[in-house]
């Protein structure tokens, strides 16, 4: 069972970067909406308007990296104990 535990762990992780960079990979806290800046076509005022957009931050990252390092963890409680030989003669 400690194998498909580090396999999952890696995945997670995996994924969680990917998300984490294509959908921004915003360095700061999460955002739910994000500044758009836009230009009156007729008098040329700058205006700011929010758009509604999810953009993870590094706590969605590290979130994601703990789960992650959580279950690499477990995987080696479920790791398969030596067994000793019982022919072979112990010095």
């Amino acid at each position: 069972m400690s194998k498909p535990l580090s396999i999952l762990a890696l995945m997670l992780a995996l994924a969680a970067a990917d998300i984490w960079l294509v959908t921004g990979g915003n360095g700061c806290w999460t955002k739910t909406s994000v500044p758009v800046k836009t230009v009156d076509e007729i008098t040329g005022l700058e205006a700011v308007n929010y758009e509604r957009r999810f953009v993870p931050g590094l706590e969605f990252l590290g979130a994601a990296l703990l789960g992650a390092s959580l279950l690499a963890g477990g995987s080696f409680l479920f790791c398969k104990k030596q067994t000793t030989n019982s022919n072979t003669p112990k010095p």
